[in-house]
């Protein structure tokens, strides 16, 4: 995705705050999906948004909120050229190498119960990703989905 793309004026925006409770990912996941429909996604975009946002959250509740529950805020904005811009942040522990964090199979679940593809998922499902952290403050996720536009 140019970068271009990645900017352009914002249409429509939603902001939601959720605790990082493991059920609030599926709600997450409904809101943006509803609030993205009027861009008349594929069901494969809407399945592709979903699933990174799910990652994004996901990652806030099982890695930055570990043994408590913080605040998840997810901003969603809807770009002139078709693009969905969507911003998960926390302030949880943070990441103390992101680089390393974005490599394939890397995780730092001791109990072995997680497969370290969290990124590397988003990425897959998204056209462009941004990740920013700061240790003890918190993660920002920022991923954007081209959505082809279609007549009906």
């Amino acid at each position: 995705m140019k970068r271009s793309e990645m900017k352009g004026r914002v249409l429509n925006s939603m902001y939601i705050v959720l605790p990082s409770y493991s059920v609030n990912e599926g709600i997450a996941r409904g809101a943006v999906a509803a609030f993205c429909a009027q861009l008349n996604p594929t069901a494969s975009e809407l399945g592709d948004i979903k699933c990174a946002l799910s990652e994004a959250v996901t990652n806030s509740i099982v890695h930055a909120y570990r043994d408590t529950i913080g605040d998840i805020y997810i901003t969603v904005d809807l770009l002139e050229n078709s693009v969905v811009k969507m911003k998960i942040k926390d302030k949880g522990c943070g990441i103390d190498d992101v680089k390393c964090a974005r490599t394939p199979l890397y995780t730092t679940d001791r109990a072995g119960e997680r497969s370290g593809m969290g990124f590397t998922v988003m990425e897959s499902f998204t056209d462009a990703m941004r990740v920013t952290s700061k240790s003890g403050k918190g993660t920002t996720v920022v991923l954007y989905k081209k959505i082809v536009s279609r007549n009906i």
